[in-house]
């Protein structure tokens, strides 16, 4: 296989495993957990919670392949970012299985929480509130700054080499920069995770992914000569 052939199949599948993840993780969404009477309908939603976490931890190997496939295309630039790229998606990694981990806790305290005393009733919605609050930090602060903060690696390293047009790479700095400060606002509570404000700061970051993805799938990198000149970082 030559080594245009080996870079263009790389773009095929990134672009690939960019939309599997963005179908996933729609799969993923567990509005039983969101609601705001999650005690009760966690538990009359159990299969779906369960769903969601499977769907949850299929996002896992989905988006550590992509940063592996794109590792070495960042290390012929900098190994030195490829490794940071790598490592952020794997820190975002280990969140997201936390998060996964946690989504059967809500269903074992619903089904304790419906058939408890009401004198018990308090202490139960106590805890519940302090694991969702865990899961929001989990899913929505460290697995969406972790990637982030990964991505606006990826992005400069596309900027610079022009693997990619530099307008999607600055739409890649714009989506994942309001994606960061999206977490921070839910982290600081003043936005929830289901609200208007978190979804029009996620959208760019969405539509971005999109467009990228058809983008690798259709035409691939943008490879010469001289854009992947290594550079000791």
């Amino acid at each position: 296989m030559s080594k245009m052939s080996k870079d263009r199949r790389i773009a095929l599948f990134s672009g690939i495993l960019i939309l599997l993840g963005i179908i996933v993780g729609v799969f993923s969404i567990v509005p039983a957990v969101e609601s705001s009477n999650y005690l009760i309908e966690a538990s009359e939603n159990q299969n779906r919670v369960l769903m969601g976490a499977l769907f949850q931890f299929i996002l896992i190997p989905t988006y550590l392949g992509f940063a592996l496939l794109l590792y070495p295309i960042v290390s012929k630039y900098s190994e030195s970012l490829a490794i940071g790229f790598v490592g952020f998606r794997i820190i975002a990694q280990v969140f997201q299985l936390i998060g996964v981990i946690l989504l059967p806790l809500f269903v074992f305290l619903s089904q304790e929480y419906v058939t408890a005393a009401t004198t018990d009733r308090l202490y139960i919605r106590t805890f519940g509130e302090l694991l969702r609050l865990g899961r929001d930090l989990v899913n929505h602060v460290g697995v969406m700054s972790s990637t982030g903060l990964g991505n606006l690696i990826l992005y400069y390293v596309f900027y610079k080499t022009k693997l990619i047009p530099r307008w999607l790479s600055i739409f890649g700095f714009v989506g994942n920069i309001l994606g960061i400060l999206a977490s921070f606002l839910i982290l600081f509570s003043i936005i929830s995770v289901i609200s208007r404000e978190f979804i029009a700061l996620s959208t760019p970051l969405v539509l971005q992914e999109v467009i990228l993805a058809f983008w690798l799938i259709i035409k691939g990198f943008r490879l010469s000569g001289s854009n992947l000149t290594s550079e000791t970082v």
